[in-house]
């Protein structure tokens, strides 16, 4: 049997996310709403900047100091993106639609998922499912999940290939993804996760289940260098907008979606960096800086100790791996909204406090694991680290060559299920240019 993720080619006959107060704490909104509510329903125009010229040696966007070199990613990255591209050209999208489960409370096009770590109970096998944390359920309902994974993997690589060859079959293959997930009345996903990470016979759909669209993220942000490629029209930018405002709107105004904004680990981080990219790419400016100030004044004092680690991470069953993923969704976070007045990467609490503190915290034992002084992941510890993006964006903007050094030493295309899914930047290219999309 061909797993799920060998080339992610998933089959279609399978069955199968102003007040300082307000600011703080995403279950008060009121102030942020009535702002909203004023502004028009219109199509924002926003633009990537992307240049390929750029590709080589380009200037960090944010950050102290001169012009920064960087790892030559278009080099680096040409013969694994192209090689994948050409295989993605071969393979026609994939929707939710494609799947069903008699468990979703939802509809064809609602998304579903079940919670990870719910099992039945041996004591009653058909009444409420329990928790084992980390201890992921086989049997649980995941074609969505993979679905979803499958655009995040090859929309981003297809447009990485563009941007390395201006070859517009790649772009318009892109698109083509990009049409049936969002434009497409009958194949298209509903902008709302109401019923992901459910658990059976306990609740249809939890805030949790947000963070399966952190798998979005890097989607988005092909878009606007799809669009440089000619490959969307206007109608279609406007539409892709619309739909990830819509979705704006649920994560901001739904009971889940304020659940998980304040979620005080890296549900919250990953909240907040879905937010942050889907702002920059439908212009909500007014949201851009809820997050560039929520970040100083939430993720940072809520979620990072006095020595730099995560204590909310290391007290879960798989503190490694947790700890990475957390790192990297921060890192992101601060790629996305840093600029030069404002940057995150170097922000720090007056007792030292910050995503470089985070940074230099986990650093030691993603170069040398052996010395991790913690329990051990009760799963997937040997598959941890991969070629973490917190390396890449920190070595950048903090100027440490090491951080690097030890990144391009490391796996970029792992094939482990749990560390694909927690893995959402692959496509690094796109990123390295630019902060907050303008």
């Amino acid at each position: 049997m061909t797993p799920w993720f060998s080339g992610l080619a998933i089959s279609v006959s399978h069955a199968e996310a102003i007040s300082a107060r307000s600011i703080a704490h995403c279950d008060q909104f009121a102030y942020y709403m009535t702002a909203m509510s004023l502004l028009t329903r219109r199509a924002f125009c926003v633009s990537a900047g992307f240049a390929a010229a750029t590709l080589k040696v380009p200037r960090l966007a944010f950050g102290d100091g001169p012009e920064r070199d960087i790892p030559d990613l278009a080099k680096i990255d040409r013969r694994r993106v192209l090689n994948a591209a050409d295989r993605y050209l071969q393979q026609p999208p994939v929707t939710i639609t494609a799947f069903s489960s008699p468990r979703s409370a939802g509809e064809l096009h609602d998304y579903y998922s079940e919670g990870d770590y719910w099992w039945p109970d041996p004591k009653n096998p058909s009444g409420p499912y329990i928790r084992r944390d980390g201890m992921s359920n086989p049997d649980n309902f995941l074609a969505h999940r993979h679905a979803l994974i499958r655009l995040s993997i090859q929309v981003p690589a297809l447009t990485a290939a563009w941007v390395l060859t201006h070859d517009r079959r790649y772009a318009r293959h892109a698109v083509n993804h990009l049409r049936a997930w969002f434009l497409d009345p009958a194949t298209l996903m509903h902008a709302s996760l109401q019923y992901a990470q459910a658990i059976h016979g306990v609740i249809t759909g939890r805030g949790t289940g947000i963070i399966d669209t952190i798998h979005l993220v890097e989607v988005v942000r092909s878009i606007p260098v799809l669009e440089k490629a000619r490959a969307l029209s206007t109608p279609e930018m406007r539409g892709l907008r619309k739909w990830f405002a819509d979705y704006l709107d649920w994560m901001m105004t739904s009971k889940n979606g304020q659940e998980e904004c304040d979620a005080k680990n890296n549900h919250g981080t990953c909240w907040q960096m879905q937010a942050s990219e889907f702002a920059a790419f439908t212009g909500n400016k007014e949201l851009t800086a809820f997050c560039q100030k929520r970040f100083k004044e939430v993720i940072v004092p809520e979620q990072i100790a006095e020595n730099g680690s995560f204590p909310r991470e290391l007290s879960r069953t798989k503190p490694y791996g947790y700890c990475l993923f957390n790192l990297d969704v921060m890192s992101a976070v601060c790629q996305i909204l840093s600029t030069p007045e404002n940057n995150l990467f170097t922000y720090s609490l007056p007792d030292g406090r910050g995503f470089a503190k985070a940074m230099a915290f986990m650093f030691p034992f993603i170069a040398d694991k052996k010395s991790w002084p913690y329990a051990h992941d009760v799963e997937y510890f040997e598959d941890w680290p991969v070629r973490q993006p917190s390396l890449l964006f920190a070595g950048i903007a903090l100027s440490k060559p090491e951080y690097l050094a030890a990144w391009s030493k490391l796996n970029p295309d792992p094939t482990v299920e749990e560390i694909i899914r927690n893995y959402p930047i692959r496509q690094q290219l796109l990123w390295v240019s630019e902060g907050v999309q303008s």
